[in-house]
C-alpha cells in the first residue's frame, strides 16, 4: 500500500463527532472494531484451523500484553471502540486476562469480548468477569463427543460444556459460533441450535471460510442450514434485537431463551458493511482476511515512534478493500493458517 501522509488522513478521514472520533475507509465505512490475536497456539488442532504439527512462532515475535494495550489506545484515538480478543486460543497466553483488564481501561473503548474454545473457560470465569469482560464467543462444532474429537483431536468436550455453564453462573453474555463441514458434522446443526431453547445463548451458524487448512474442506451453506432448522422448528423470524458488532444475521424460535444466527461469508456477502480491521499477535495489521496485504505496526512501536504507528493504523483502516473473494478461490492471496491471523 502506498502511505497515508498525517496531514492528508487527519484532514480528510478522521471525523470528529462531539467528543469522540471515528474514522471511515476508502469506501465510506465506519470502522470502529479491532480483532486482535495474541498468541498462535492452542490446546486444540481443529482440523480446519491448523495442521496437526506446527511450528510455533518463537515468542520474541509476539507482541508483548503492554504493546497490545498501546495499539488499543492508538486505535481508541481513531474511534475503534470495540476490541476482541482472539488467538489460536487466547486463554493459553499467560496473563490473558489481565490484558483484558487493561483494554477495558482506555478511554474510548465501550467493549472487550473474547472467542474460544472454551476449554479453560471454567478456570478463567471469575477473573475474567473481574476485569471487565463484556462478552464471549465459543467455539463448539459438535456435542457428540466422538465427532467433537474427530474435529478438535482431543476428548475435551467436558471442559467446553463446564466452561458454558460457567459464563452463565458470571453472567457474561454468550454465543456459540459452529462451523459446519460436510460429511463430519453437518448432523450436529439441530443438537446444536437446541442450547439455545434452554440456555441464553445465541448458537451461530458461520459458513467455513477458504483460508488455510479450510481451502481442502467443504463447506455447508447457510441457506441448507436455514432450511433444515425451518423445516424442524417452523417458520424462523428475524430478531430485531442488536446482538454484537458483526454481521450475523438472528432469528428467533418460539420457546428458546437465546437466538440462531447466520454469518454467511461465502452465500450473504456482508463487505458493504464491515466495520473491522485485523491485528495479528506477531503486529501485523491486516485490513482484510482474505488477501494477504498487511501493514507492519510492530517496530515504530518498539521504536518509540507512536505517532508513525498511529499513521499505520490509519492507513490500514483508510485502504481497506471493497470486498473479499472468498466465492472465486484462484483470487484468495492469503496463504496463512487462521491460527496464524487469528479467528
Amino acid at each position: 500500500y502506498p502511505p497515508l501522509s498525517e496531514k492528508r488522513w487527519k484532514k480528510r478521514y478522521l471525523y470528529k463527532k462531539g467528543k469522540t472520533r471515528s474514522m471511515k475507509d476508502q469506501f465510506g465505512r465506519t470502522i470502529d472494531y479491532m480483532r486482535i490475536s495474541i498468541t498462535d497456539r492452542c490446546n486444540l488442532r481443529c482440523r480446519y484451523c491448523m495442521p496437526e504439527r506446527i511450528e510455533w512462532l518463537p515468542k520474541e515475535e509476539l507482541l508483548s500484553l503492554e504493546e497490545i494495550a498501546e495499539i488499543c489506545r492508538l486505535a481508541s484515538s481513531l474511534g475503534i471502540r470495540k476490541i476482541k480478543i482472539t488467538g489460536g486460543e487466547p486463554l493459553v497466553r499467560n496473563g490473558c486476562d489481565r490484558l483484558i483488564g487493561m483494554i477495558s481501561q482506555i478511554p474510548g473503548i465501550d467493549q472487550v469480548s473474547l472467542t474460544t474454545n472454551g476449554i479453560l473457560l471454567a478456570d478463567y470465569a471469575e477473573s475474567l468477569r473481574r476485569q471487565g469482560l463484556h462478552a464471549v464467543n465459543v467455539s463448539l462444532d459438535a456435542l457428540d463427543p466422538d465427532i467433537y474429537a474427530q474435529i478438535t483431536g482431543y476428548h475435551k468436550l467436558p471442559q467446553v460444556l463446564d466452561g458454558l455453564h460457567a459464563m452463565e453462573q458470571q453472567q457474561i453474555p454468550t454465543k456459540i459460533n459452529v462451523v459446519l463441514q460436510r460429511g463430519v458434522n453437518e448432523t450436529e446443526c439441530l443438537a446444536l441450535a437446541e442450547l439455545a431453547r434452554h440456555h441464553a445463548f445465541d448458537v451461530r451458524f458461520i459458513e467455513l471460510m477458504p483460508i488455510g487448512h479450510g481451502k481442502q474442506l467443504t463447506c455447508v451453506s447457510n441457506t441448507e442450514v436455514f432450511q433444515k432448522l425451518s423445516d424442524h422448528y417452523g417458520t424462523l423470524l428475524p430478531d430485531p434485537d442488536t446482538h454484537g458488532n458483526g454481521p450475523a444475521r438472528y432469528y428467533t424460535v418460539e420457546g428458546f431463551q437465546g437466538s440462531i444466527g447466520f454469518i454467511s461469508a461465502i452465500h450473504g456477502k456482508f463487505c458493504n458493511s464491515c466495520n473491522r480491521i485485523r491485528l495479528t499477535a506477531t503486529g501485523d495489521l491486516k485490513p482484510c482476511l482474505c488477501y494477504q496485504e498487511r501493514i507492519l505496526v510492530k517496530d515504530a512501536l518498539r521504536s518509540g515512534d507512536t505517532k508513525e504507528a498511529q499513521k499505520l493504523l490509519a492507513q490500514a483502516i483508510f485502504q481497506k478493500p471493497a470486498a473479499h473473494c472468498f466465492e472465486t478461490l484462484s483470487s484468495i492471496t492469503e496463504d496463512a493458517e487462521m491460527s496464524r491471523i487469528g479467528g
